[in-house]
């Protein structure tokens, strides 16, 4: 029992790993925002971490029942997984512009480091340095603004 316990253990290190791995291509470390999105994706890839050891180490996990368990336990939360993310259910405002941060952050990080030579493709990519920096500076006031909201509407008490 205790290799399970260990492999559950690397499939919970290995999918936290993986979700801070999402980040390290922000532009600036300002850019980082809790994602729901991001989450799914990391749970995701774990599920996939856990079918592949599974398959490549089946033999060294004795209990096939045990070992079905996990796999169809991983294809399951994989789907779910994949749901979510794709269906973006239980993705609100606040949520949507706390993935989409990072997600233009890496726009203007790859838009700035590139080695462009080619005039054309620069001045795209300075548009899009300029658009993504005016677009989450917009983000990041929205943000602010629904919470101070929801703040205001949680500390007032309702009209009976």
């Amino acid at each position: 029992m205790k290799k399970y316990i260990r492999f559950g253990l690397m499939i919970l290190t290995s999918t936290v790993i993986m979700y801070g791995l999402m980040y390290l291509n922000t532009y600036e470390l300002s850019h980082v925002y809790f994602s729901e999105t991001r989450v799914y994706m990391a749970i995701m890839m774990g599920a996939v971490m856990a079918i592949v050891m599974m398959l490549f180490m089946w033999k060294m996990y004795k209990n096939k029942k045990l070992n079905s368990i996990i796999l169809t336990g991983s294809v399951v939360v994989f789907g779910l997984m994949l749901f979510l993310v794709r269906s973006q259910t239980t993705v609100n405002e606040v949520s949507w512009m706390r993935a989409m941060i990072p997600h233009h952050s890496i726009a203007i990080l790859t838009s700035e480091r590139a080695n462009l030579e080619d005039e054309r493709v620069q001045q795209l990519a300075d548009e899009i340095i300029e658009a993504q920096v005016e677009e989450i500076a917009e983000m990041e006031a929205l943000i602010e603004e629904l919470q101070n909201e929801e703040d205001e509407d949680e500390g007032t008490p309702e009209d009976e």
